[in-house]
């Protein structure tokens, strides 16, 4: 049976008066947007990134009304960089169904703010406790952390049932008043002071009565067995131009950059080739760029490749659904953070091989 300590309460509450952070922009405010907004966006994403982006997605859309009404691609632009793009989408969704089916203002209660799109329990609870001051427990990767360890949860929160008595423990130790200072002390701590490998302990208010401190043993917590295995993608991407325009592509709704505007992509550097042989212009292939996600590694080797201004295009068919853009429409495109960043070089980069258009093996196969 796990003890919990008396006055954890207290001690977060106390710390957060005087060590917690209190100037992010999402703060001092119960507008529900705003906190839902600023929730979203930290869904594992450090605050560093986020303060970059919530200024300026709040003075674009300014509310929920503003936000719902908006075309999509404004939204995925203003996201670009931020990662796991079904998040923006969900966003826009979630804003949708607040206007239409709430006029515009959010439900007051966790309960029902989770029944929203792309909101979970712990968002959900997040929003209630500062915004309607509900008690109710969140539960992110940081609170989970500061609880697993203070408390020396032994229990695997790979496991639903593991997961499920963490939720029962947290709501349990919920504070009577001041819920919004006490959730807000935890995500502190564990952003600030818990951090996942090389902890404060020296400086958190909670060591006294912290079991993995009094064992010497916070990297041991929280216990997660099962861990997802990283896997490792390659691909090949076209980037094509003619006279000062830049071929996009679609993404599909589904997947990796869902939704997104990018360079067309191949399986292969071999099938990248069979499909630009014989065009007019010259390529060169671009040095591959390391491009690491949640669950995979992705090498990208991208092919520049430029058409004749005064000739006819080739057939496209191949590159899917796409079109033409300037430079400056594509950038002011949701676009994925490697594609934005090699579109605003300046200048061509140097080339790493000369295309030969010829049948040859992978790009993976020569590194």
């Amino acid at each position: 049976m796990t003890t919990l300590p008396p006055d954890l309460a207290q001690r977060v509450v106390r710390w957060q008066g005087h060590s917690g952070r209190h100037d992010l922009p999402w703060q001092g405010t119960r507008d529900a947007y705003r906190v839902w907004l600023s929730e979203v966006m930290l869904q594992q994403t450090q605050v560093a990134t986020v303060l970059a982006y919530y200024p300026r997605f709040v003075a674009r859309f300014a509310d929920v009304r503003a936000l719902a009404a908006a075309p999509f691609d404004d939204v995925l632009a203003l996201w670009s960089g931020l990662g796991y793009y079904s998040r923006a989408r969900n966003l826009q969704r979630c804003a949708q169904v607040v206007v239409a089916e709430h006029g515009g203002e959010f439900p007051r209660s966790a309960q029902a703010l989770a029944r929203l799109p792309g909101i979970g329990r712990s968002t959900a609870a997040a929003i209630a406790a500062f915004c309607f001051g509900e008690r109710a427990a969140v539960l992110d990767g940081n609170v989970r952390r500061v609880l697993a360890r203070v408390l020396g949860f032994e229990r695997d929160l790979a496991r639903a049932d593991g997961e499920r008595a963490l939720w029962q423990l947290a709501q349990t130790l919920l504070p009577a008043r001041e819920v919004d200072v006490y959730t807000q002390g935890l995500m502190d701590l564990g952003a600030t002071v818990c951090l996942a490998r090389a902890p404060h302990c020296a400086a958190c208010p909670l060591a006294e009565v912290c079991v993995a401190y009094r064992k010497g043993r916070p990297l041991a917590y929280p216990v997660k067995l099962r861990r997802s295995a990283r896997s490792r993608r390659s691909h090949a991407l076209l980037w094509l131009t003619r006279g000062g325009r830049c071929w996009l592509a679609r993404r599909p709704e589904q997947g990796v950059w869902a939704g997104l505007w990018s360079l067309p992509e191949f399986a292969t550097a071999a099938a990248l080739e069979d499909v630009v042989r014989g065009w007019p212009g010259n390529g060169h292939w671009l040095e591959p760029l390391e491009h690491a996600l949640t669950h995979f590694d992705w090498t990208l080797q991208p092919l520049r490749w430029q058409l004749p201004a005064r000739s006819p295009p080739p057939d496209l068919r191949a590159l899917g659904t796409g079109r033409w853009f300037t430079h400056d429409a594509a950038l002011s495109l949701g676009l994925p953070a490697p594609v934005r960043r090699w579109l605003q070089t300046s200048s061509l980069p140097t080339p790493a091989r000369r295309a030969t258009v010829q049948p040859t093996t992978t790009f993976l196969s020569r590194r």
